[in-house]
């Protein structure tokens, strides 16, 4: 039944493209992104999974 769907629209096989080109354009952002980040910024936020001081716990009363 989706074969048939498929077929009936014209143009259809454009979609693949179109969704491989964003993911492409995506992936290349954040790589982007991950490689100009400020270094001291990445060493504060892997350091914050393990860091023994919750700021939220010390506001609550």
């Amino acid at each position: 039944m989706y074969k048939e769907v498929l077929r009936s629209m014209e143009n259809v096989e454009i979609f693949p493209i179109i969704s491989l080109v964003i993911f492409v354009l995506f992936f290349i952002g954040i790589t982007i992104y991950a490689i100009r980040a400020p270094k001291e910024y990445v060493e504060h936020m892997s350091a914050l999974p393990m860091d023994d001081d919750n700021e939220l716990t010390d506001k609550q009363p």
